[in-house]
């Protein structure tokens, strides 16, 4: 296994493309996997099958590539992916942002740690962290809206 922690951070797009096409030439020669660790959602789509989507140190949500772009379903991701700078958008609209701040790593809460900064908060949200849910197709979500006694599936 390949771990690559933010490998392409800070380079320009050149140096980029040269690591990635370094790191997809050594996955084949030695025939390992691969762990890509970024917050740069270009280089997954293009890098990765399956994404894990972390927050607060626990994965959120995962998916198939293909399927997790499609169809984002946790309210984190989807912030994620619209917070995407695009190039079909006009200059003057402002970029997304989530709201709100991240919670401490010291003091993580033993509810949802999105909770303060989801549109969809619900008071289950609040009490306690979800359970991962099998969305079907290698589809999982730790979110109370797919969770049953979460209300809204």
């Amino acid at each position: 296994i390949l771990i690559a922690d933010e490998p392409t951070t800070a380079l320009d797009v050149t140096i980029q493309a040269q690591i990635l096409e370094l790191i997809k030439d050594l996955t084949l020669q030695l025939n390992t996997a691969v762990i890509l660790i970024t917050h740069d959602l270009g280089v997954v789509s293009g890098m990765c099958t399956n994404i894990c989507v972390m927050y607060a140190g626990r994965i959120v949500e995962r998916a198939p590539t293909d399927a997790l772009f499609a169809r984002p379903r946790h309210p984190y991701t989807q912030g994620l992916i619209r917070s995407v700078p695009r190039l079909d958008s006009s200059t003057k609209d402002r970029l997304f942002s989530i709201p709100g701040t991240p919670p401490s790593l010291i003091d993580i809460p033993e509810c949802c740690p999105f909770h303060p900064r989801c549109a969809h908060v619900m008071e289950v949200c609040r009490q306690k962290y979800p359970d991962d849910t099998d969305l079907g197709g290698g589809h999982r979500v730790s979110c109370w809206l797919f969770t049953n006694g979460g209300g809204r599936a």
